[in-house]
């Protein structure tokens, strides 16, 4: 039995068309995959062929239009400590890192961390420096 319509999708344009659906089904994928979408929010690949055939209707134009609906990226949320620095006047913000303003926590190296994300033997070392007296001079700075 022979075909009487003979337009296999995969070969259409030299192939153009599987490989531009290649592409959005690798877009849907990786979608997929991302953990900052829904796992179970639906995406989809639609394919569009639109036919205009000429006057005397023996050849027809094929035009191949892909939509593709991927899952939302999910929000993420944070929140940010703000003042005032007393010695300079700068308004400053940083995010808070802890759950608790002026929380010490431990991060994944299992350094122990201020609130804002700095190493406390650091801030503990440079707080040290500041309080140095140097008779000669004065209070350094």
């Amino acid at each position: 039995m022979s075909k009487h319509i003979d337009l296999p999708i995969s070969e259409l344009a030299d192939g153009a068309v599987q490989e531009k659906l290649n592409y959005e089904l690798q877009k849907v994928f990786d979608n997929i995959h991302d953990p900052n979408t829904k796992a179970k929010d639906k995406r989809s690949v639609t394919i569009k062929l639109e036919f205009q055939p000429d006057e005397k209707r023996q050849t027809i134009n094929v035009e191949s239009t892909f939509t593709t609906k991927l899952a939302n990226v999910q929000g993420v949320a944070t929140t940010v400590l703000t003042g005032k620095d007393l010695s300079t006047g700068k308004v400053e913000a940083r995010e808070l890192k802890s759950s608790i303003p002026g929380q010490t926590f431990f991060d994944q190296d299992s350094q122990i961390k201020t609130d804002i994300g700095e190493r406390v033997d650091v801030v503990e070392k440079e707080m040290q420096r500041k309080n140095i007296i140097d008779l000669q001079r004065g209070a350094s700075k």
